[in-house]
């Protein structure tokens, strides 16, 4: 996917187009996993849909939960949300990143040469 140490640094263009291709890419995961919570609070929570949106954006930006949710079924599923949204929010930010940490050691090991 990405030039090897071997490799020149890869033009300014290229790099900014993995930039926004990362950020697409982490942008499509939070929509989708933002979808599933949306759903989950509105079905299992037996709260609004302005309610369960604002509950599984708050949760998967790592704030915590806001609405109170009283069924059994809700409860299980805004745990479970929440530990998968824990790791769905520290996969994003490796995916979002990942262009710079590796252009910034790409660089240190051309200049090791």
């Amino acid at each position: 996917m990405y030039e090897n140490r071997s490799k020149p640094l890869a033009p300014a263009r290229v790099y900014y187009r993995r930039v926004l291709t990362n950020f697409g890419i982490g942008g499509i995961i939070l929509l989708i996993c933002l979808l599933i919570g949306i759903t989950g609070y509105h079905y299992f929570g037996k709260i609004s849909w302005l309610d369960s949106l604002h509950n599984a954006s708050m949760i998967l930006s790592g704030m915590g939960p806001v609405a109170v949710i009283d069924t059994v079924s809700g409860k299980i599923f805004s745990s479970m949300y929440a530990l998968f949204s824990g790791v769905v929010f520290i996969t994003n930010i490796g995916i979002m990143i990942a262009p710079a940490v590796h252009r910034f050691f790409h660089k240190l090991h051309l200049q090791e040469k």
